[in-house]
């Protein structure tokens, strides 16, 4: 069959139909907005304009630039002349979503069994589902409830306390400023521990409150050492003490 004298309305080698780049103005249009593109979109602006100004070879232009063909074929077809943006990346989601597809009457199911074990997953839950005749997969009742709590019409069950947890703060000692200055006896007591072992086997704790202008000692011995403890044990050692009247002590260490 004789080839045919007629011109190619495009030139031979690209995919491109209707985006093709084909007149200079657009590409005047393109430099000098380029400025506004993000530097990856810039990118590919100049590998189109190098692709027009070179016959429109897009192997020769994927070997330039280091593109596979594919990628050059792509951009040609998604970039439009007057409309810059076409060249910035896209959001990674899919065109066509997974639709639901269950039944209102299952949605309603799954609800309501969930309701009645709100601490149940979706492999209990299947389980009851077979039993009322409604055949539905553990992931497409996984499914109904992310729909469910995506849309708010499924309640969140209030999380456990654990038994382990502290119903109470932990009292921490509070250390007095650099620049205190101590005047009186009974500004300042300092309270530490110290194991005290009488006979073997046994282990005492002895907490010590030392005045720091007196040097008076007061001990007191107990059978574990705690922060609670040593809290309590500062009102017992200042009534020991000579001059409580002197105002509260004060704990600088445990």
């Amino acid at each position: 069959m004789p080839k045919t004298s007629r011109r190619r309305r495009r030139p031979q080698g690209t995919n491109a139909r209707r985006h093709l780049i084909v007149a200079p103005v657009l590409v005047r249009v393109a430099r000098t907005a380029a400025p506004d593109l993000s530097p990856r979109a810039r990118a590919r602006l100049l590998m189109l304009d190098w692709h027009r100004a070179h016959g429109g070879n897009v192997s020769l232009t994927a070997r330039h630039f280091g593109f596979s063909r594919p990628t050059v074929y792509r951009w040609l077809r998604r970039f439009e002349g007057h409309r810059l943006e076409t060249l910035e990346d896209r959001r990674p989601v899919p065109r066509r979503r997974r639709r639901p597809s269950w039944a209102v009457e299952e949605a309603e199911a799954v609800a309501r069994l969930r309701q009645i074990y709100p601490r149940w997953g979706k492999a209990k839950l299947a389980v009851l589902l077979r039993r009322e005749g409604i055949p539905l997969s553990v992931s497409m009742v996984g499914r109904i409830l992310r729909s469910l709590r995506r849309r708010g019409a499924l309640p969140e069950p209030a999380r456990r306390i654990s038994a382990r947890r502290r119903s109470w703060r932990r009292p921490y000692a509070i250390r007095k400023p650099a620049d205190y200055v101590v005047q009186r006896p009974g500004d300042l007591v300092e309270l530490d521990t110290l194991d005290v072992r009488p006979v073997p086997d046994t282990v005492l704790k002895q907490f010590t409150a030392r005045d720091l202008v007196s040097r008076w000692d007061v001990l007191e011995l107990r059978s574990r050492a705690t922060a609670r403890l040593a809290v309590s044990l500062l009102d017992a050692l200042a009534e020991r003490m000579p001059f409580r009247g002197a105002g509260p002590p004060g704990g600088r260490g445990q």
